[in-house]
């Protein structure tokens, strides 16, 4: 036959008898009154009439144990030498309520976090589509050393041997030029085709008018992705 429990007076041990009688007298349990406590364990054993015999064994054996401390709490104390302590008969009743309250305690926290995770229902991660922006407003730093890279990869311009008046170079004819660029690549050229071609000094020029026209708000410097390459775009109402 498989064994069954029988709840009996809402106690299922003769442990959880004992921790009921001591909550609900408020006994300290360091300094049990064995007396009081022994009587009124004795009483809940009497009003129980039909329990399992397994169960009422340990409630029996409990009730010895009990019966047993207060007898020798009653007999007289012998004189003992000054250097040996005597034992509280006492002392391994209240270590076993101790650890079986520690017990208790973490079977009352295990049930509240399982009735807790009774009402969490979980699903598998749904598949979220991700769409990364590219960075933008890089800074001034990344810039200047993007347009020096793409200075050095130019060949060395020769002079030629003839006085040539130097030609004149405006930012604000630089920034149209740029513009015209933009327009013609459908609005966004990458950072070094921007410097394709130019003497040193027209080259510099176009930096100062794309840095003017970033300034502005009229285009803005994109990068495809970390260490990526480096795009002028030109910016949209929308942003």
């Amino acid at each position: 036959m498989d064994k069954y429990t029988i709840k009996l007076e809402a106690f299922e041990g003769p442990m959880d008898l004992l921790m009921h009688l001591i909550e609900k007298n408020k006994i300290d349990i360091y300094d049990i009154p064995m007396a009081v406590l022994t009587e009124q364990y004795m009483e809940y054993l009497a009003r129980m009439k039909e329990f399992d015999i397994e169960v009422a064994s340990e409630f029996v054996v409990m009730a010895a144990t009990l019966l047993q401390i207060k007898s020798r709490m009653m007999l007289p104390k012998l004189p003992k030498a000054e250097d040996t302590e005597e034992r509280d008969p006492r002392q391994e009743l209240v270590e076993r309520i101790l650890e079986y309250r520690r017990f208790r305690m973490v079977s009352m926290e295990l049930d509240d976090m399982a009735a807790l995770q009774g009402r969490i229902f979980a699903r598998t991660p749904l598949p979220l589509a991700v769409r990364q922006r590219p960075p933008e407003n890089l800074s001034l730093a990344l810039l200047v050393e993007a347009f020096r890279i793409a200075m050095e990869v130019r060949e060395e311009i020769s002079i030629p041997q003839v006085l040539v008046a130097p030609d004149t170079y405006s930012i604000q004819g630089k920034m149209e030029d740029i513009l015209l660029l933009l327009d013609k690549e459908g609005g966004q050229v990458s950072f070094a085709d921007t410097f394709r071609s130019g003497t040193r000094t027209e080259l510099i020029v176009s930096f100062l008018a794309l840095l003017e026209l970033i300034k502005l708000h009229t285009v803005v410097i994109r990068q495809g992705g970390l260490f990526g390459e480096i795009f002028v775009c030109m910016r949209t109402s929308g942003g």
